[in-house]
């Protein structure tokens, strides 16, 4: 599978800028990191010490090393951690509700738009419902090569960039295919400082 690798191009100052003033006014909280350790850092200071956290699966987390702050460091009320002590085939439900209302998320997103907009493509759909509404705060880490002029430069972003990566590291791990199956567009955020955009300045994740 042919990969773009135009969508791999960090945006320069001003198209940063211009997006992260474009979130807020979309009642997106932003902060701009120069690194991933950075980022991480911030990732860290907004996140309250014995908070229940979920870290979802994502390449830019893996990047910077959150998973084991949040899941080894004791810091913190571990989603995944209880989740890998119950049983899919007689706690699914369970399961299911824990991972997708946890007090805070952590994770990313394929595109973000200069206007404003964020887009998350997923196959299973499982980081949806808390992204969406149900997690009672979201933060995103971001690298600035997301950064797309518009939601149709985000869905191609998609398409071209983000799932022909992951199915190939999909298939490593996993031996199965991954799928655009279900993508949610975040046009805007009610609930004020709900969600954290952090604009990284560093190429992470896909």
């Amino acid at each position: 599978m042919q990969i773009n690798e135009q969508y791999s191009k960090l945006a320069d100052d001003a198209t940063i800028e211009k997006t992260a003033e474009a979130l807020k006014k979309n009642g997106i909280s932003v902060l701009v990191a120069e690194t991933g350790e950075e980022a991480k850092k911030k990732v860290l200071e907004l996140l309250p010490e014995g908070s229940e956290v979920m870290d979802m699966t994502s390449m830019t987390l893996e990047a910077i090393n959150i998973a084991s702050e949040v899941n080894e460091s004791r810091r913190f009320n571990s989603v995944r951690n209880k989740l890998n002590t119950m049983d899919q085939k007689t706690q699914g439900a369970e399961m299911r509700r824990l991972g997708a209302a946890p007090e805070w998320v952590v994770g990313s997103v394929h595109a973000v738009t200069e206007d404003g907009h964020l887009l998350i493509a997923s196959a299973t759909g499982s980081q949806l419902p808390a992204y969406a509404y149900a997690a009672e705060h979201v933060i995103w880490v971001i690298s600035t090569q997301k950064i797309v002029k518009n939601i149709e430069e985000g869905l191609k972003r998609i398409h071209e960039y983000s799932f022909p990566l992951e199915d190939e590291r999909a298939l490593k791990a996993y031996g199965i295919h991954s799928g655009v199956n279900k993508i949610l567009i975040v046009n805007k955020e009610f609930a004020p400082e709900r969600i954290t955009a952090i604009l990284v300045k560093e190429n992470l994740g896909f």
